[in-house]
């Protein structure tokens, strides 16, 4: 009975400290930040971690919608394709922000896939509890009405992009917005973009070919705009980007 005990109290404070780590997790969240002690410690006791390994897909397009994700650390990309096969990145997601919430709204399936850019922690609110949260917390449901309206002004942004810009311009534009989303450089006027990002996946993002986007890049390197290193993209030059991505 000594050992069973000592076991059950091992278990007990391994559970009891998941779910500290999570709330400590959800309070640093904005979709969860207005949420009193309690609430969040519930919130805890219901949502579920998930650890992916680089290149593992979360849900694919067309699958129900079964919850809400939160990317705990790591990246995700979420990617449509066409009838020929080809991919399409719609956004790349970091720490802190969520995707999935679409599905939820409606009951329709999911209109993308998801896939762990790297090593990948998601955290999942259930359905019906993300549904309850929408009904009852005014500050969630203003959070999610407000990220939607952003995915809706992005995509808006990428289609104008798509039509009035030639491919040079279009990634000169993407590399622009991925240095914007990180913020403001922490030190000097270099911007590392998060990586690595493969040229495959601009291609991906930009609607071309790898092939095109290495001959791309290298002109941008050339007119001193951005430095390749080995594993990472750096921008030397944001307002000459910008300028690039209006020519």
């Amino acid at each position: 009975m000594g050992a069973m005990g000592s076991v059950h109290g091992t278990q007990d404070g391994r559970a009891r400290s998941q779910e500290a780590r999570l709330e400590a997790a959800l309070e640093c969240m904005p979709l969860f930040r207005d949420l009193e002690p309690d609430d969040l410690a519930a919130l805890a006791a219901t949502v579920r971690t998930r650890r992916h390994r680089r290149g593992d897909v979360i849900f694919r397009q067309g699958d129900p919608g079964d919850g809400l994700y939160v990317v705990l650390n790591g990246r995700v990309k979420i990617w449509t394709t066409g009838d020929g096969g080809g991919e399409a990145i719609l956004a790349t997601l970091r720490p802190n922000e969520f995707f999935g919430a679409l599905a939820l709204l409606d009951g329709a399936p999911r209109s993308a896939s998801a896939t762990a850019v790297e090593a990948t922690e998601t955290l999942t609110v259930p359905r019906e509890r993300f549904r309850q949260l929408i009904d009852e917390v005014p500050a969630i449901r203003d959070h999610v009405i407000v990220q939607l309206a952003n995915e809706v002004r992005r995509l808006t942004t990428h289609v104008e992009e798509l039509h009035f810009l030639d491919i040079a311009g279009r990634l000169a534009a993407r590399l622009v917005r991925l240095a914007e989303e990180q913020g403001p450089p922490t030190s000097g006027s270099e911007i590392t973009l998060d990586g690595p990002i493969t040229q495959g996946e601009l291609a991906a993002m930009v609607g071309s070919t790898r092939q095109s986007v290495n001959k791309l890049l290298g002109w941008l390197v050339d007119d001193g705009l951005v430095r390749l290193d080995r594993d990472a993209i750096v921008i030397l030059d944001l307002p000459g980007l910008r300028r690039a991505a209006r020519r």
